[in-house]
């Protein structure tokens, strides 16, 4: 009989540390103001939340941020060298929020939706404030209509299509999405679908933020690409999954099936070892652990590897680093380019944001950028869902269909929709 090894996981929404942190909470991004570290402080923060803001909540620190002060403009210049020019001038200007939020896309060469916020709060992570552990409101009872692009069955020829061409040699892994467009009668609330998913996942990465005129991106991921704190780097890169059960006894051996699956055991090698390789040039000293751990969100399993560095280079931002990381395996494929290729013939759909990055940094090169994955897009009466597999050549169609209706199970939830 299998047995489960100890499980770097998310726990209840009760318990005070959240193990996938990679580092106790710190100082605030310099400028921000500082909110106490007392009962209610991150909760505080969340509850204050309102469409238009800028919403962030990682295993460090909460943020909510007004306004802004300065919009990091598109351009040929890499997106961190860009984001460093709109931080100086923010200093040079003696404001005082010298921190910037927002995302990235699934292609950098499109338009990022990166500010300087005219005001940002700041308060200890979510999950260190005993009042997270308190209820969200349920979602009001409505009529949503849900319609999935592509149809579920078409969505698994590209997968068997995908396996086929991995057999022939061209590629070793691709991941491929689908999305689910739900609308309902009226506009969505979305402060209390972003406090329900905060409240169920407060040991994940919860964000909400506006990306074009009248669209919020909203989610929660599990997956943190790359953290900075002083010379401390951080990598917590996720693959291979499974769906979580509602009874103890099968959500173990779910948990302990995915820990010797050969099939997700190599996903996950090839993620591992793509950002060990990233990250190598960036590190004097870089460790990883030699087989995965566990962690776990309300709906789902994951390998995950937590992949820490020293800096070698102070004047490296996180961001720098973030960028020559994305896409990963974990989201893209391998080899990238032809992985990518795969994505445009097989997706009938712009990813946009989906998969890219989300994350706020400071003028300090300090900073936590994660993949923007498990997260919708709101416009008008409409939100879109994304959920991705991963596709190898052991894949099997109608299980990464499954999988990507699983990871669907935690936006829908606080929607109060269903499949």
């Amino acid at each position: 009989m299998s047995t489960v090894p100890q499980v770097a996981a998310h726990p209840p929404a009760s318990a005070p540390i959240p193990p996938t942190a990679p580092a106790p909470a710190g100082r605030p991004p310099r400028g921000a103001a500082p909110v106490p570290s007392a009962v209610g402080a991150a909760t505080g923060l969340l509850d204050a939340f309102r469409a238009g803001d800028r919403f962030l909540a990682t295993p460090t620190r909460t943020l909510l941020a007004h306004g802004v002060l300065r919009e990091v403009p598109h351009g040929a210049a890499p997106v961190a060298e860009r984001v460093s020019a709109a931080l100086a001038e923010a200093r040079d200007g003696r404001h005082a929020a010298s921190v910037v939020l927002g995302a990235i896309p699934f292609d950098q060469d499109a338009p990022a939706a990166l500010v300087v916020p005219g005001t940002v709060r700041t308060g200890p992570a979510l999950a260190s404030d005993p009042l997270v552990a308190l209820p969200a409101d349920a979602p009001r009872a409505a009529a949503w209509t849900v319609r999935p692009h592509p149809e579920p069955e078409h969505y698994s020829q590209g997968v068997a299509a995908a396996v086929e061409r991995m057999w022939k040699g061209e590629f070793s892994k691709v991941v491929l999405a689908r999305t689910l467009e739900v609308t309902g009668p009226g506009q969505p609330d979305i402060p209390a679908m972003v406090r329900r998913l905060a409240r169920r996942d407060p040991c994940g990465y919860t964000f909400a933020l506006p990306t074009h005129a009248g669209r919020t991106l909203l989610g929660a991921s599990p997956e943190l690409l790359v953290s900075r704190r002083g010379d401390r780097l951080v990598s917590n890169p996720l693959a291979g999954s499974t769906p979580r059960s509602d009874d103890l006894a099968e959500d173990v051996r779910r948990a302990a099936a995915l820990l010797e699956s050969a099939k997700d055991l190599h996903e996950h090698a090839v993620v591992v070892d793509a950002v060990q390789r990233a990250m190598g040039p960036y590190c004097s000293v870089i460790d990883v652990p030699a087989r995965p751990s566990l962690i776990r969100t309300a709906a789902m399993w994951h390998l995950s590897t937590t992949i820490t560095g020293t800096l070698a280079h102070p004047e490296v931002s996180a961001l720098e680093i973030a960028s020559s990381l994305h896409p990963t395996p974990a989201v893209c494929g391998t080899p990238t380019p032809l992985a990518r290729d795969v994505i445009r013939e097989t997706e009938p759909f712009d990813r946009g944001f989906f998969t890219g990055i989300v994350g706020w940094g400071d003028a300090d090169g300090n900073g936590e950028w994660v993949v923007t994955i498990r997260c919708a897009e709101a416009d008008d009466r409409t939100l879109r869902l994304y959920a991705g597999a991963g596709v190898v050549a052991a894949s099997v169609p109608a299980d990464e269909t499954a999988e990507t209706a699983a990871k669907f199970r935690t936006f829908l939830h606080a929607v109060g929709a269903e499949l």
